[in-house]
């Protein structure tokens, strides 16, 4: 351990937040021994809302209410708050500004968005401003071709490892992406809208929190049927 803070950063869509996202944090949570993760709902411009994106707002209040028993889970609004700023490397650029120098950034990202990573705006800088964490599911044959040597060869495979393994492995040197198996949990938000839609909201319980649940049936979300 070097002494610093250590947050995690997990950024998505969260329409809405399940049990997956969940069991991903908590793992990571305790694999890297850190001391807060912070969701980043995305926001998603009305246009491009083709399959009826929920608003902000929404997707925001659930999480607060999936993470309000967990004070190491937090929630913020720094991309909804600055649509203008939409991209990756612009909302690590400013998280970056609000901590200070005794803290440790760890942004997640997911097997798929690994798979795309040389499509992001400025990826090569994105990857070169804080560790990221790679999560895939156990058995799944990550690829690393289309990324160079240089980022190649700070690739740390953690996939198997307890947590203390894990520890040793994250030292003071970075940034390096850590690849884990912590995906343990079969998933799906779209899963859960399509069920909703067919009037099965009785088995929401099984796939989000029961707060986020009652919120759903609330607000009478993803009702209507999907573009």
């Amino acid at each position: 351990m070097d002494g610093r803070k250590r947050i995690a950063l997990y950024g998505g869509t969260f329409d809405p937040v399940h049990v997956g996202h969940l069991a991903v944090a908590e793992n990571i949570l305790k694999l890297f021994a850190l001391d807060r993760l912070l969701f980043i709902p995305a926001h998603v411009a009305p246009h491009k809302r083709g399959r009826g994106t929920t608003p902000g707002l929404h997707r925001y209040a659930m999480l607060a209410l999936a993470t309000q028993a967990d004070a190491r889970l937090r929630v913020s609004s720094i991309e909804l708050d600055a649509p203008e700023k939409r991209s990756t490397v612009e909302t690590l650029s400013r998280l970056q500004e609000e901590p200070g120098p005794r803290v440790r950034l760890f942004f997640i990202m997911g097997a798929d968005s690994w798979a795309d990573i040389t499509t992001w705006r400025e990826w090569e800088r994105l990857l070169e401003m804080s560790d990221h964490i790679i999560v895939t599911r156990p058995g799944y044959e990550l690829g690393s071709e289309h990324v160079p040597e240089s980022v190649r060869e700070r690739i740390v495979d953690v996939r198997g490892a307890r947590a203390r393994g894990v520890a040793e492995e994250v030292g003071a040197v970075g940034p390096r992406l850590y690849v884990t198996d912590a995906v343990l949990m079969d998933v799906s938000a779209t899963e859960i809208r399509r069920r909703v839609r067919e009037g099965r909201s009785g088995e929401l319980g099984q796939l989000v929190p029961a707060a986020v649940a009652d919120y759903i049936r609330k607000y009478r979300l993803y009702t209507e049927r999907e573009a």
